[in-house]
């Protein structure tokens, strides 16, 4: 399996941060051609040069989504990290752009290119566990990634026949790494380890794996979550 990525273009949306980076080393391990796409902070993106093509792009402007796929003419994966935490109502709005219309839109545009090549591809759009369990006060947050994973649903049936184009979703738990790290912090989810409901928290790279099994071009996954959590969710 370690050679079947081997010259496959995927972008990255969103790829410079704990997850994202973890996975743009893996893929690019593998042999993979990398785009990974960054919103605005160069220093961390800058961290990735030599791996990966870097394109500053924010997924809510639309000349920024079509430039970002533009750097990958040979475009055969899309893999959409971006996102934000939303901790309050007043955020619902931004939070609905940037965990749902955004991704969505770019995940769109990816399929409409891959279908105009004929490139059998694959699209990884990344939700959250808040969206198959319920926590309390995570409405601005899980809302918009919940309803990620229904519209990811209707594009991989939109996408199945001829144009052959997998769409699923990975759903991380609490991850060492990226937003969930100030969770983390603040003792959040410590009673999940102490009941031993979780042997430890999640890593980037168990994340990474997954994607890298979604993005296998023999792959017959499709309209599917794959839940990365340990079984906290549970």
């Amino acid at each position: 399996m370690s050679e079947n990525l081997r010259g496959l273009e995927i972008v990255l949306a969103g790829g410079t941060g704990g997850l994202g980076s973890e996975t743009a080393r893996l893929l690019a391990a593998e042999g993979a051609r990398l785009v990974v796409g960054y919103k605005s902070d160069s220093a961390r993106a800058a961290a990735l040069a030599g791996v990966a093509t870097l394109v500053q792009a924010d997924l809510t402007v639309a000349v920024d989504r079509d430039r970002l796929l533009s750097a990958a003419p040979a475009l055969y994966g899309l893999v959409v990290f971006s996102g934000q935490p939303a901790r309050s109502d007043e955020q619902l709005e931004e939070s609905l752009e940037v965990n749902l219309v955004a991704p969505l839109r770019l995940a769109r545009e990816a399929a409409s290119r891959l279908r105009a090549t004929g490139t059998h591809g694959a699209i990884v759009l990344l939700s959250t566990m808040q969206t198959s369990a319920v926590f309390s006060n995570s409405t601005p947050y899980a809302a918009p990634k919940a309803a990620l994973v229904h519209a990811a649903r209707i594009l991989a049936k939109e996408c199945r026949g001829p144009a052959d184009i997998r769409v699923n979703v990975i759903s991380p738990g609490v991850n060492d790494a990226g937003m969930a790290r100030s969770s983390i912090a603040s003792g959040k989810y410590a009673p999940y380890l102490e009941d031993r409901s979780i042997a430890r928290y999640g890593r980037a790279l168990d994340v990474a794996r997954a994607v890298r099994f979604l993005l296998e071009p023999d792959n017959y996954i499709t309209g599917q979550v794959l839940t990365v959590d340990g079984g906290l969710t549970l």
